[in-house]
């Protein structure tokens, strides 16, 4: 993924995941997983904890400790 140099990858990560729950290609339940995450897009966890963390707030995601998180049953585009 190219990066934006004047946003966070933290934001731009939250806008790919975004764009994948309102396109359906992240369906409902769809885990999220953080190493995947860091993997794809060659960031530390703590950059993708932010990015789910801005998710989460936005109420896109939920997240259970020791589970994980995943794209929530309803959503609006």
């Amino acid at each position: 993924m190219e990066y934006d140099p004047t946003r966070p990858k933290w934001v731009q990560i939250a806008d790919v995941i975004r764009h994948r729950i309102a396109s359906g290609e992240y369906r409902p339940l769809h885990q999220l997983s953080e190493v995947q995450m860091e993997r794809e897009f060659g960031v530390t966890r703590t950059t993708v904890r932010k990015a789910t963390a801005a998710l989460r707030e936005e109420g896109l995601i939920m997240t259970t400790p020791g589970i994980g998180s995943f794209v929530a049953g309803h959503h609006t585009g």
